[in-house]
């Protein structure tokens, strides 16, 4: 990268999935290391066995229109198990305690404001391989994390690092 700025880092992520929660963990990792010079970008990719997973993803890009978007992402990874009880209500419960506009998040999810995005996002990764929660895509690589996290975030490191010096 010859203008000195990181590869962006796509995170794709079924915000109902239990293991996106625990990779929520190397993001943060990642982002305590390298700051805002490290670009991160939540792609939706929700599971059909997660009957939740697609309003979420409406509902967090309500949040991101609303600024609010990271938080209400780690606060609703945080519940996961909570949203595939409650549904919808653990939804507005989020935003609510995030600080995003409750109405706003309820109105998007009846008249699906958000769904171009969350159905390109998921056109998007099945398109480039994606069959499973967590994805990480950076500098062209697609990292699987569906089956184990175990050294993903040294090798996101070693993809940023190769990025620096190149």
């Amino acid at each position: 990268m010859i203008d000195g700025s990181l590869p962006r880092l796509e995170f794709w992520c079924d915000l109902q999935c239990p293991d996106c929660r625990t990779a929520l963990d190397d993001v943060r990792a990642l982002r305590a290391q390298y700051g805002d010079a490290l670009p991160v970008e939540l792609r939706h990719f929700p599971l059909e066995k997660h009957k939740h997973a697609y309003a979420a993803a409406e509902a967090a890009e309500e949040a991101f229109a609303q600024g609010l978007g990271w938080p209400f992402v780690e606060a609703l990874l945080a519940r996961t198990e909570e949203l595939g009880a409650g549904g919808q209500k653990v939804l507005l419960d989020v935003a609510r305690e995030v600080g995003v506009d409750v109405e706003e998040v309820d109105t998007a999810l009846i008249d699906g404001r958000h769904m171009l995005t969350v159905d390109s996002d998921q056109a998007e990764g099945k398109a480039i391989g994606v069959k499973g929660t967590p994805t990480y895509v950076i500098g062209g690589q697609r990292l699987d994390g569906g089956q184990s996290q175990e050294g993903l975030r040294e090798r996101i490191v070693a993809v940023i690092e190769a990025a620096k010096t190149s």
